[in-house]
């Protein structure tokens, strides 16, 4: 948009340059074209009166003399013809047709204007101017001047304009651009601010500076509905973290008092209790990992601490070999990486330790600053993979696995917590593949 609105002004300034320097450039051509027929003319008139003096005492030898020395010193040509239009004589080169100038003449009619000097010509103009008065004309006198001059001062002055122009023009650029940024630094300020609190800078707020006061009044108003959004969001998490940390306690109680009631059962009771019992696990699952979405949203998640993955994917070998479930490490001696990636990876290993059955391969590999947890378990659809990121997401061919729902919702808060970027991808031939690419920073996979 700024250059949309630099291409804007500059063109508006142009128009404006255009609309003074032209028309003062053809206006100083014409006045400059004026003042050339009004010298050249009264040198016509001051032959014609010579010629028309040499007529009425038939003696032109000083009409040739003063026509030939004027021809020799200006660089001009000039004619004299009678009354008949006949050439009486003729000094320097002719170069136009006089013939039309000639007859207009001799009708009493002198020249009245002249083809408009400019830089590319005309060379020469012809101007014509009858000897005598009314019917007693004697002949006319044709005078070809050249314009050299009078076209050097017509560019000298357009090439004055031309350069008052483009300099014009450079500082107009300049303060358009000013101009541009000056009106959309709100604008530029409140996209930085969208873009950070987009990427979970929740407490990222405009800063109020220059500009056209209705955007840094829409600045001041971004900034509050910011504050009450971010405020409903921080009640939320608030009621969500006491809420889940408040039902602790009484399904911690729940469950030892289902336990005392256990040897009072009956035998068709038992699996009553059984079911009991495992939606109260379920239950207990749940509110811990809503505890744990809750700290990671609040900032708990995201520290810089660091943590050796190899250590943490011994402790999965032995969860995995008892599944019968392989597990294969390709993962560089010493590699540290942030506790939120390693809390990562254990999500990706306990999800996949559900789904792959007995003899599948689980691959953690971590390279160049990728982590991948690649299976050949079922994996997920396309638009199932869209949706797995989600709160409480569980795909329907898995509605009997135990699980929250949480698991992977806690691993994309933790991924942008420590500025990560989490895909689910489908792995070959079947399977899933949980790809987590590490900022530059944090890249310490590296020996």
């Amino acid at each position: 948009m700024n250059s949309r609105l630099v291409v804007t002004f500059t063109t508006l300034i142009v128009f404006l340059i255009a609309a003074l320097a032209v028309p003062l450039g053809f206006a100083y051509a014409s006045h400059r074209t004026n003042r050339l027929l009004l010298d050249r003319r009264a040198d016509a008139t001051r032959f014609a009166e010579l010629a028309d003096q040499a007529y009425r005492e038939s003696d032109h030898a000083s009409l040739m003399a003063e026509v030939f020395r004027y021809a020799s010193l200006y660089g001009a040509a000039v004619r004299i013809r009678d009354r008949n239009g006949s050439v009486l004589f003729t000094a320097g080169r002719f170069q136009a047709d006089d013939e039309e100038a000639s007859r207009l003449a001799l009708s009493g009619r002198t020249t009245e204007d002249l083809p408009l000097i400019n830089p590319f010509g005309p060379a020469r103009v012809l101007l014509a101017e009858p000897a005598g008065r009314d019917a007693q004309l004697s002949g006319v006198v044709l005078l070809e001047a050249p314009t050299d001059q009078a076209r050097t001062d017509v560019s000298l002055v357009w090439g004055a304009l031309a350069l008052g122009a483009l300099v014009a023009l450079a500082y107009s650029v300049l303060a358009a651009r000013r101009l541009a940024r000056w009106i959309l630094r709100p604008v530029t300020e409140l996209d930085r601010t969208t873009q950070a609190i987009a990427q979970g800078q929740l407490d990222a707020r405009a800063h109020p500076g220059a500009g056209p006061s209705e955007l840094r009044r829409l600045e001041e108003r971004f900034n509050a509905m910011a504050d009450a959004v971010s405020s409903a969001i921080e009640r939320q998490r608030a009621f969500v973290a006491d809420a889940s940390h408040e039902l602790r306690t009484p399904l911690t109680v729940l469950g030892l008092r289902l336990e005392n009631l256990e040897p009072h059962l009956k035998g068709e009771g038992a699996a009553e209790f059984e079911e009991a019992m495992a939606e109260l696990d379920r239950l207990a699952l749940l509110v811990e990992d809503l505890l744990a979405l809750a700290r990671v949203e609040a900032g708990a998640g995201g520290d810089a601490k660091e943590a050796e993955l190899r250590p943490r994917l011994g402790v999965w070998r032995e969860v995995y070999a008892a599944k019968k479930i392989n597990l294969v490490t390709d993962v560089p001696e010493a590699a540290a990486v942030p506790e939120a990636v390693a809390r990562i990876a254990d999500i990706a290993l306990d999800n996949a330790q559900k789904f792959v059955p007995e003899g599948g391969t689980v691959t953690v590999t971590l390279a160049d600053g990728v982590l991948r947890v690649a299976d050949d378990g079922p994996g997920l659809g396309e638009e199932e993979r869209a949706e797995a990121l989600g709160r409480f997401w569980r795909s329907g061919a898995h509605a009997n696995v135990p699980g929250s729902g949480l698991g992977l919702a806690i691993a994309a808060e933790l991924a942008k917590a420590c500025g990560a970027t989490l895909s689910l991808l489908p792995a070959e031939p079947h399977g899933l593949v949980m790809e987590l690419r590490l900022p530059r920073a944090g890249r310490t996979d590296q020996p």
